[in-house]
């Protein structure tokens, strides 16, 4: 039998309408969520979110590398009123366990008996909620891993799509979408890093068992539950890049990179940074087609796999990266010297000024404050996904709490009756038109400025960072030792390989692609290109 997709189910009833405005403690949490976000990460790519529906509930599936900043982010960036279901040792401390349920974050257990009779009526409720049009986000390992590939996708997600399916059915509703969400992070851990949600298109359900169906129906959907739960599988896998180990993740990346470089020069372009997004199409076209490749000549893809693993692991040892053997110019003039240093300097002045001092008076000692709670955290769990959730749950309760107190403090300051900082002010005839600010809205000023001041200063810092990076990027150019003719040749020739092991096939991005049906992976489309 054929699967079919939820348009294709849908009655002429008229669509679902779109849900009515969240609640606002909901809004201010996914606010700060963003502003979160925005900090942790200094660029956040959102891809093909253009094409979600809205004619009808949906279920967004996604692989948990990186414990609570998955669903912080996917909460900020997407539009609607989302549930989420999520299961981490964080919701054992009571604040944030009322903190995150103001925010639709819903705690499964793993606990026996009771837990589990808890956990199916949140699932049915949870389905009866997108049966009427509702948003949720699930994460079918259920745990947060720091694996290179998908684990074990649990059937959690396919009894809530069978059971929002057969009410939506019953009542004439459309049919509830499953679209899986592709989460790329360069390095999940680390802060300013960069992040990319893919959203890709709805999931082809298999056929609803019918009432009356032929065979015992707790077996039936059974049944349907196991073949959507396998295609859920592939299909994360797929979305996620999946791969056996962060060595070969790393080496797919690293060769996207030497790929993209070697384009650009192909047709003459300057070679430019590219946005994350475009970085994440080029590792899922190199995926797919070194997956495609190893199936039919292993031994070829073998070798060069071994070259580029030993050029790699040669640049690690000189501490340099292949943007640096891309990058590097012919020659090194004191003029291009001269102008690093000027934007540097630039860089540096701008971030003296009052817009960084704000930022660290109202954000150093929270900010500092995460750092010693996640020492503690580490002295007794080395696990990352952990300690990057614990970061996160302290700078929720600690970043506002810091403002409040620092915002009262500076107000009562200024205009508090027996305050001699205002005793001084009202003796100056310039600053004694500040003690008549009102005092609610002198607090509210300041509660805004210091996250405002924050946000500021992180993009003063990035210009100082990409400064500082080119300044050293110019002192491992004039290195001579690390001989980089050799390193050039090298890279350019290991590129020119890899460019030509996909000229010939039909990749991801290209415009005669076909996205593989639900169930499959990318290298199952992957063809050789006709003349």
């Amino acid at each position: 039998m054929a699967c079919c997709t939820p348009q294709r189910m849908a009655t002429a009833e008229a669509p679902v309408p779109l849900q009515s405005r969240p609640p606002w403690p909901y809004r201010c949490l996914r606010w700060f969520f963003g502003f979160l976000t925005n900090i942790w990460f200094r660029e956040i790519s959102v891809v093909d979110d253009e094409y979600l529906p809205n004619d009808a509930g949906v279920v967004f599936v996604s692989w948990h590398p990186n414990g609570l900043i998955d669903p912080m982010l996917m909460t900020a960036q997407l539009p609607y009123h989302l549930n989420t279901f999520v299961q981490h040792r964080a919701f054992d401390l009571p604040l944030v366990s009322k903190l995150t349920r103001s925010a639709g974050l819903i705690s499964l257990r793993q606990f026996p008996a009771s837990a589990r009779q808890r956990n199916a009526t949140l699932l049915h409720e949870a389905a009866m909620r997108v049966a009427r049009g509702g948003h949720l986000l699930m994460f079918p390992e259920e745990a947060s891993h720091g694996e290179a590939g998908v684990q074990r996708v649990r059937s959690g997600v396919a009894r809530v799509m069978l059971a929002a399916c057969l009410e939506a059915t019953s009542n004439g509703r459309p049919l509830p979408y499953l679209v899986p969400v592709g989460l790329h992070y360069s390095d999940s851990h680390q802060f300013r890093e960069r992040a990319a949600l893919v959203f890709e298109r709805p999931m082809a359900l298999p056929p609803l068992p019918e009432p009356g169906q032929h065979g015992d129906e707790a077996s039936v959907h059974r049944e349907w539950v196991v073949r959507l739960t396998e295609a859920i599988q592939v299909e994360l896998s797929r979305a996620s890049h999946s791969t056996t180990s962060w060595t070969e993740r790393t080496l797919i990346w690293k060769g996207r990179s030497i790929v993209y470089a070697e384009k650009k020069r192909a047709v003459g372009q300057p070679l430019a940074k590219p946005t994350y997004a475009d970085s994440v199409l080029g590792a899922r076209r190199l995926r797919a087609g070194w997956e495609f490749m190893h199936q039919h000549d292993s031994e070829t893809t073998e070798d060069l796999a071994r070259e580029c693993e030993d050029h790699f692991q040669s640049l690690d040892h000189r501490r340099i990266s292949p943007l640096d053997v891309d990058t590097r110019p012919t020659t090194l003039s004191p003029r291009m010297l001269v102008r690093l240093v000027l934007m540097w300097l630039c860089a540096a002045v701008w971030m003296l000024g009052l817009v960084t001092w704000g930022a660290i008076i109202g954000n150093y000692v929270p900010y500092k404050a995460t750092g010693v709670v996640d020492r503690i955290v580490a002295r007794f769990n080395d696990d990352d996904s952990l300690r990057g959730s614990m970061k996160v749950i302290t700078a929720l309760v600690l970043f506002p709490l810091w403002w409040l107190l620092l915002s009262g403090w500076l107000t009562y300051t200024m205009l508090g009756e027996t305050s001699g900082v205002r005793v001084a002010m009202a003796s100056h005839w310039l600053l004694v038109h500040l003690t008549t600010l009102p005092p609610a809205g002198l607090f509210l000023a300041f509660l805004i400025a210091w996250p405002l001041a924050a946000r500021g200063h992180l993009r003063l810092y990035a210009r100082l960072s990409d400064a500082t990076q080119s300044l050293r990027r110019w002192r491992r150019w004039r290195d001579e030792t690390k001989d980089w003719d050799q390193l050039v040749h090298t890279q350019r020739h290991l590129a020119q390989r890899l460019v030509g092991l996909g000229t010939n096939l039909v990749l991801p991005g290209d415009e005669d692609w076909v996205d593989p049906p639900s169930g499959q992976d990318d290298a199952s489309m992957v063809r050789v290109r006709t003349a």
